[in-house]
Order: C-alpha cells, then structure tokens, then sequence
C-alpha cells in the first residue's frame, strides 16, 4: 500500500510538469506570431447633444486701458450727389407791405355847403390809388389797421375859419385862424397821427358857421390828405370776425 501512494503522487507531478511545459511554450508562441491588421471599423454614430451647460460667472470689471494715439486723417470722401430740389413753401402773410393814402383839393371856386356837422368835400382827387377816400362824401374809411397820418392845408380868405379833424364824429384836432381884415388869402395848416382799425372814418368839418373862410382858386389851395404810417396786423385777426 505504501508504494502504491507513492506511485500515484509521482504520476501527478509528471502530469502537473508537462502541463506546466506546455502553458510556457504557448506563452512563447503567442508573443512571437504576429497577426495581420485588421479591416477598419465603420465610423461610429454621432452621439445626442449633451445638455446645455451652466452659466459662466461674471468677470471682474477690468481697469479702464491707456488712450490710444489719435489715428491719421482718413482719405477725402467721394462728393455727393446733388440733392431734389424742395417744394416751394406758402407766401407769407405780409409779402407785400399794405398800402393806404390819398389826397384831395377843393375846385377852384366851389361853393360848398359849411353847415356845422357837415363834412367839407375835397371833390378833386390828387391820388386815391386804394379808394380808400370818397370824394362824395368827403370821408376816409381805414381798410389796414395801423397808425396814419392827416393834414389839412387851408386857404383862409376874408373870413376867420374853425375847423375840426374828426374821427368817428369826434373831433381829435382843432384849428382857428382869424381874418383881422387882412385883404391877401393866408394859409391854416394842421395834422395829426391817428390809430385806426379797419371801419374807422376819418374827415373835416366846420366847427363854427361864422368862421368858414375856407377858399381855393387857381392860385392857391385847400387840401385834405393822409397815410398809412404803418400797419397793425397783430389785431388782424380780431378785425376779420
């Protein structure tokens, strides 16, 4: 019996020997075969977007940096096309500056009607280019608002004269020259500036029935006239309603 365990545990480590044997021959076959390469893969598919990541953290404000030198001059650019020539604007208001004046003599040896109240009718028409003055009526009615000015030229003769520069039947301005027997015809001249709004009447008239020496002739006149010093358009538009 003893020889027999002795036997089999001497077979084991034969068997246990050639295995090792051919575990290192393998080892030593392995590492000196080269294979050939093999054929590439196919390319793999695109993998799915990755979620979007967290937002950065702010940046320290930096220190402001040096100024840099001023630059050249750049090239003169190209000139450019002439432009549309604009609408032409409305005229204004006042392109024209307003126009008023007139004067007016009597005729020579007109009777005229001296009743006090009366108007006194410079019948002859010296310049009138707006109308502004009727020589039938012997009244100024004012069309510009503004400021004018009246003179009144008389010759007195073989009778003292009184007469009233009259706006609206009120007098503004009265004047007196006596006659004293004086036998040659003398002058009574007067004016005044007067403002007026568009309806306004300016005219003459006697004051007193004994003092109506107003005279004309072929040599000397008596005369009625007035102008528009200037306008007043600021009170145009309460005018027109």
């Amino acid at each position: 019996m003893p020889s027999l365990c002795l036997s089999s545990i001497y077979l084991l480590l034969m068997v246990q020997v050639r295995l090792s044997a051919q575990l290192e021959d393998n080892k030593i076959l392995s590492t000196q075969c080269v294979g050939q390469p093999g054929i590439p893969g196919s390319p793999g598919l695109h993998g799915s977007p990755g979620q979007p990541g967290r937002d950065g953290r702010d940046g320290r404000d930096a220190a402001h940096g040096e100024k840099g030198e001023k630059g050249d001059r750049g090239d003169t650019g190209m000139k450019g096309r002439p432009g549309t020539e604009g609408e032409r604007g409305q005229p204004g208001e006042c392109a024209i500056a307003p126009k008023s004046a007139f004067s007016a003599k009597l005729s020579e040896g007109l009777t005229l009607p001296l009743s006090v109240g009366d108007a006194v009718r410079f019948d002859k028409i010296i310049i009138n280019e707006q109308d502004d003055y009727n020589a039938e009526t012997g009244r100024f009615t004012c069309k510009v608002p503004g400021v004018y000015y009246f003179a009144v030229h008389a010759t007195v003769y073989r009778s003292s004269l009184q007469f009233d520069l009259m706006k609206n039947g009120h007098a503004v301005a009265s004047y007196f020259q006596f006659y004293g027997n004086w036998p040659k015809p003398v002058s009574l001249s007067g004016g005044s500036l007067l403002h007026l709004v568009p309806g306004d009447q300016v005219w003459v008239q006697m004051a007193l029935s004994e003092y109506n020496g107003l005279y004309s002739s072929s040599k000397t006149d008596s005369t009625f006239s007035g102008f528009l010093v200037y306008s007043d358009w600021k009170h145009s538009a309460v005018f027109a309603l």
